[in-house]
């Protein structure tokens, strides 16, 4: 892989309680057959970028408690997911790891509240620090954290590219819609061609 040592693979939200069995998403059928075949498909991108010497870092959402061990849950996210309670995605809980297919993959992982990985995060000092100018998005949901993530990393003047097979959201129109507004700001890509060659 050509520029692979300032290369970085984004791997958005692939959690155990948005994905696993068993997950906070899986017990309220929040889940979708797109979103489950990601892991499969993102782990042999990260793989291969890495034994070409280049960068893996992962967003994981995360819900804090408030004093009474509630999760802080923003509004717009309670409407949408009422299902969501006490335990889920609590910050180093089984449920908030990165999914098993990721293991020994993820140089760092940071936590996230928001939609982008850089919003309130160390994401872009860790990058800078490491040498990276082009990153590689995949991950959930192409609408919600794929192009929050991805517009961001625009803005701070990296070459972006999505992986288009490499991120699902909650139905093909709405990845297919995201993934058209996102050529404004990326360039769009299969993960088996990325593999090949990420120049």
């Amino acid at each position: 892989m050509s520029d692979a040592r300032s290369t970085a693979l984004i791997v958005i939200d692939l959690q155990n309680d948005f994905l696993a069995p068993g997950g906070a998403y899986d017990r309220g059928g929040a889940v979708s057959a797109e979103a489950r075949a990601l892991p499969p498909r993102v782990a042999p991108v990260a793989r291969a970028l890495k034994a070409a010497g280049g960068f893996v870092a992962a967003s994981q959402f995360t819900l804090w408690p408030d004093a009474a061990g509630e999760p802080m849950i923003s509004p717009h996210l309670r409407r949408l997911r009422p299902f969501l309670g006490r335990g889920d995605f609590a910050a180093g809980g089984p449920g908030h790891a990165c999914v098993a297919e990721l293991d020994g993959l993820v140089d760092v992982a940071v936590w996230k509240v928001a939609y982008s990985a850089f919003f309130n995060t160390q994401l872009d000092w860790v990058l800078r620090r490491a040498g990276i100018e082009r990153v590689a998005i995949c991950g959930i949901v192409t609408n919600g954290g794929v192009a929050s993530t991805a517009r961001d990393a625009h803005m701070r003047d990296y070459h972006v590219t999505v992986l288009a097979d490499g991120c699902a959201a909650p139905t093909p129109a709405l990845h297919d819609a995201a993934l058209a507004d996102l050529r404004s700001v990326a360039e769009l890509r299969a993960c088996e061609d990325f593999i090949a060659g990420p120049a």
